[in-house]
């Protein structure tokens, strides 16, 4: 039995992205700089107070450009490249995931007032963020990594 999807529940952004990419272009994402600016009227600069102590965090963010593109829920494959396998969108990152939501961890390179400077972050300017968390390293993954072949290759260039 499948539980259908909870309606109604929206998610409003705490901040945006500024400067850096204006387009989102698929590779060399690495030294990519740029701010996240708090938009929510109910943070203030206490809400980032200590972020200045890590060196990463995790962006949860809206995929909000090319919103019209259909969503995927189904296989493809990655990039269009029919010399890799055909996997389903949970299988990979794609922007065309059914909620659009994002996930990124990108440097601190900077905490003032309300605003973060990052670098790193695979996001474009104007993009709705809608969490920030620190990367601790009891939060990474444990154990061995494993990946697919394809997945290395789609990310040589990545970054």
């Amino acid at each position: 039995m499948t539980t259908p999807p909870t309606k109604g529940h929206l998610y409003t952004p705490i901040a945006h992205v500024r400067g850096g990419r204006a387009e989102a272009t698929k590779d060399g994402w690495g030294p990519n700089r740029s701010r996240i600016e708090l938009c929510d009227p109910r943070l203030g600069p206490d809400s980032l107070l200590g972020l200045d102590q890590v060196s990463h965090i995790e962006v949860v963010f809206h995929f909000h450009v090319d919103e019209q593109e259909p969503v995927e829920t189904g296989a493809r494959h990655p990039r269009h490249r029919a010399d890799w396998p055909r996997v389903g969108i949970f299988a990979q990152r794609a922007r065309m995931r059914p909620n659009r939501i994002g996930l990124s961890i990108c440097r601190v390179l900077g905490v003032s007032g309300t605003t973060i400077e990052v670098e790193g972050l695979d996001a474009v300017d104007g993009t709705p963020v809608l969490d920030i968390k620190p990367v601790w390293s009891a939060t990474l993954p444990r154990g061995e990594l494993r990946e697919p072949a394809w997945a290395q290759a789609l990310m040589a260039n990545y970054w």
